[in-house]
């Protein structure tokens, strides 16, 4: 009987492990990039006419129409070159890139 309870809080032990673990990596990897997600949404549906962006893809532009029905963006790159972009491919603002790269 002394061996079947020796094992029996092992295994319990183990379980109560995991359970670390898995909290460990929920506050540290999981939770800050749902955050970070949540935050990068907000912004995509906080953009304007006039506002400088850049999209996942590095091509910056100002934005110069927005058709929120079928959620794309009309982003001029230079002088009379639009390209329609979808709203979710915007990765920032300009500013913000290059207030990183510094």
């Amino acid at each position: 009987m002394t061996l079947l309870q020796a094992q029996d809080g092992g295994g319990l032990s183990m379980i109560l492990m995991l359970v670390a673990m898995f909290a460990i990596m929920y506050f540290f990897m999981i939770r800050p990039q749902q955050k970070k997600q949540k935050e990068l949404q907000n912004f995509r549906k906080a953009i304007e006419k006039g506002q400088e962006i850049v999209t996942a893809g590095g091509i910056y532009g100002t934005v110069r129409e927005i058709d929120d029905v079928n959620n794309i963006l009309i982003v001029e790159v230079a002088n009379g070159v639009r390209l329609r972009i979808d709203r979710n491919s915007v990765f920032a603002t300009a500013q913000a890139t290059e207030n990183y790269s510094k």
